[in-house]
């Protein structure tokens, strides 16, 4: 963290990017609008030349590109031990997620961990800097950096449970170690204080943080806070949910031009998305972002995605395409997205199980095989083409036009947006003895949008169900089985959980991340996680 202090650039994300680099070596001046645009640019971007460089990344110790994007690392800590995907690569640290026997030396959790401490080193910096002014710009500047700051916090409050905790920059101390519970109240308070100083829903620019921003972190914190506090906050989840779902945002009409590259210009994905992470092609560049999420799942072969990136990792497995059909034998094999959605009879069911010449032909299939064929049941996981592959991100344009440049994606990730207020509402009412009219009046709201067959009573676990439909490889299973007692114990087996085929419990310490040993072995004040 002194690193970060002595030796970062500054450089902005979208809006201003002639911005001249600040080394406070070399001067102590403090430009208040680049510190403030460099912390934006840390949710989407990882250091000062595009994608990556030479030793100028944010997060020094771990790969660029691979292991210090924000959103990447959210893809990794959160999707890949769960029922939802699966990935192929050997790289270090990467198998033990579907094995579910990571450590505190891995790498990815080192990586995401850092770049958290980063951001929250940065917005200290900032807020320091700034504590005695009081111009209205200002205020609303140090309220979305405390938002920012918040949200960094959750993450390393919800991964890793007892992290270092501090509020300003120092060259001497080591931050001390803050209780899961005090933390939760702490970003509570935080959230609350913030509000009335953010921009009101859908007021300042696409991708400003506002009042709606710090509701629905709220909810999400609310939703979990059995988990967090030993308390459960269900009225108050519910509470915040209607706040979000009453604001000037709302649902966009089509559920798959939420991941498309005009998300940014399309009118009706701007009005769902509350906090999109930015991306432009020509402008800025990561193997972070939407990037990832759609270089990462597709390949060669497949319906033209957008970008000539098709790193082949990520697949579903049999668990997420099982909440879609009923029946194994449902599933179509040699099906691109559109013929999967009509299929399925859900707009959000856009997975690619093959194709031979550019046209789904089953009974082709049968008698001429092709490379492009997808397997339902994963025998290998390091063959990407064992299981289905996910088509929901794409760089294509839902106008028909062209996207900025054929490599990199304008693709922003949508890390907040309506729809998920309403499956907070539906759980939250559920759990604290709502209605089912009112229940499945969330739910079914959802399933209208993706021309689905409406429910006529609902569960808890189809509740989890429709979750994993609306939300898969978004970044939120994780948090969500857990808050189920679903993601370690035998309660719900999934293919390959805990690095078996047919899927095995395991420890209940893997609820909880590690602290990376790289910060347990220079700070004195942590105590490692149990089970570590």
């Amino acid at each position: 963290m002194a690193a970060a202090i002595i030796a970062f650039s500054l450089t902005s994300c979208i809006n201003d990017l002639d911005i001249s680099p600040i080394n406070p070596q070399v001067s102590n001046s403090f430009s208040q609008d680049e510190v403030y645009n460099k912390v934006y640019a840390t949710l989407s971007l990882t250091g000062l030349q595009g994608p990556a460089g030479s030793d100028t990344g944010d997060v020094a110790g771990v790969d660029e590109g691979s292991a210090s994007p924000f959103y990447r690392m959210i893809l990794t800590v959160y999707e890949y031990p769960t029922d939802e995907v699966i990935c192929s690569w050997t790289d270090a640290g990467i198998p033990d997620f579907f094995q579910m026997n990571w450590g505190a030396s891995s790498l990815p959790l080192t990586g995401f961990y850092s770049r958290l401490m980063y951001d929250v080193t940065l917005c200290n910096h900032f807020l320091e800097e700034t504590e005695s002014l009081d111009d209205e710009k200002t205020l609303r500047q140090r309220a979305e950096v405390r938002f920012i700051r918040a949200l960094n916090y959750y993450y390393l409050m919800d991964a890793f449970g007892n992290p270092p905790f501090t509020e300003t920059v120092s060259l001497d101390e080591n931050p001390s170690q803050i209780k899961r519970t005090d933390l939760f109240n702490f970003l509570e308070t935080e959230l609350k204080e913030i509000e009335s100083e953010l921009t009101e829903p859908r007021t300042g620019e696409f991708g400003q943080a506002d009042q709606a921003c710090a509701w629905m972190l709220l909810s999400r914190m609310y939703l979990n806070a059995e988990i967090y506090t030993g308390t459960a906050r269900w009225s108050d989840a519910a509470t915040y949910a209607k706040k979000v779902i009453g604001s000037a945002y709302g649902l966009a009409d089509n559920y798959a031009e939420l991941f498309m590259a005009d998300n940014d210009e399309n009118e009706e994905t701007k009005k769902e998305i509350i906090l999109p992470l930015r991306l432009d092609g020509t402008y800025a560049r990561s193997y972070g972002g939407a990037q990832f999420a759609i270089a990462s799942t597709h390949t060669a072969g497949m319906t033209p995605w957008g970008t000539s990136e098709g790193w082949g990792g990520v697949r579903a497995r049999k668990a997420l395409l099982m909440k879609f059909f009923k029946d194994e034998a449902d599933v179509p094999m040699m099906a691109d997205e559109n013929e999967m959605t009509i299929r399925a009879g859900d707009d959000r069911a856009l997975f690619f199980s093959g194709k031979i010449n550019g046209v789904p032909d089953e009974e082709q299939a049968e008698n001429d095989p092709s490379d492009d064929t997808r397997t339902l049941e994963i025998n290998d996981p390091y063959d990407f083409k064992e299981g289905i592959s996910i088509a929901k991100w794409s760089n294509v344009r839902s106008d028909g036009q062209p996207s900025h440049d054929a490599t990199w994606v304008d693709t922003d990730v949508p890390l907040f947006r309506t729809a998920e207020a309403y499956l907070t509402l539906a759980e939250a009412l559920l759990r604290n003895g709502g209605t089912q009219k009112d229940v499945l009046n969330a739910v079914n709201t959802l399933r209208k949008r993706a021309h689905a067959e409406e429910l006529e009573s609902v569960t808890l676990d189809q509740i989890l169900d429709e979750k994993a439909r609306e939300f898969y490889f978004e970044g939120q299973r994780r948090t969500d089985l857990i808050r189920y007692g679903y993601f370690t114990g035998n309660e719900y087996i999934w293919d390959w959980k805990g690095g078996i085929q047919e899927g095995t419990a395991v420890d209940a310490d893997y609820n909880l991340y590690p602290i990376p040993t790289s910060d347990i072995t220079v700070n004195g004040n942590l105590e490692q996680n149990s089970g570590y």
